[in-house]
């Protein structure tokens, strides 16, 4: 793994223990750059579209890392979605949107309940794999190859070592999800 990019999104970052220890696990990795959406955007800052847009075609592998909330992504990375991939796949197709082809995508989520809560007959009714598919259907319209996701869950109730080991266990994932495949890239859709 050479370039990975992490697009972080967290509304309220400085207090997440969850999202910071996974994102310091991130940093580790040589060559990762962690791009904190809401630090950058989270005021009146209009998205800079060209930037990300760089920033994307730079990576070799591309990581969302964000807090499930409200059974989605925070709102900046939907808007971040809206404006930079719009740009990419409709606006410059062939000369943005058709280099994200074959990259790995990988989300790396967090939830507040458990793991038994998220299933059908939990307290949420539904997976999160069910309520990741958006991002599926975006990652397969972008060309990106859709990985398994990474999720934390319980993260009220996790101490200092259980999120260490998160960690620990995230680094194990991508190491196991993002090795070089012997797969083509997929066409670029336009």
């Amino acid at each position: 793994m050479s370039q990975l990019l992490c697009i972080l999104a967290h509304p309220n970052f400085a207090a997440s223990r969850a999202n910071a220890a996974l994102s310091a696990h991130i940093r580790r990795l040589p060559g990762a750059e962690v791009t904190d959406l809401y630090a950058r955007y989270g005021g009146t800052q209009a998205i800079d579209v060209d930037a990300e847009a760089q920033a994307l075609m730079a990576a070799d592998a591309i990581v969302l890392q964000f807090p499930l909330q409200w059974y989605s992504t925070p709102s900046l990375l939907k808007e971040w979605q809206d404006q930079v991939l719009t740009q990419m796949m409709y606006v410059a197709p062939q000369t943005q949107g058709c280099r994200l082809a074959g990259k790995p995508v990988m989300v790396v989520a967090t939830a507040g309940a458990t793991f038994e809560d998220y299933t059908p007959g939990g307290r949420n009714g539904v997976s999160v794999s069910d309520l990741l598919l958006p991002l599926q259907a975006m990652a397969r319209r972008c060309g990106l190859r859709w990985l398994p996701p990474f999720v934390v869950y319980d993260t009220r109730n996790l101490g200092d070592e259980a999120l260490a080991e998160a960690g620990e266990s995230l680094l194990m994932h991508l190491a196991a999800h993002l090795a070089p495949q012997g797969e083509p890239a997929p066409a670029c859709m336009t």
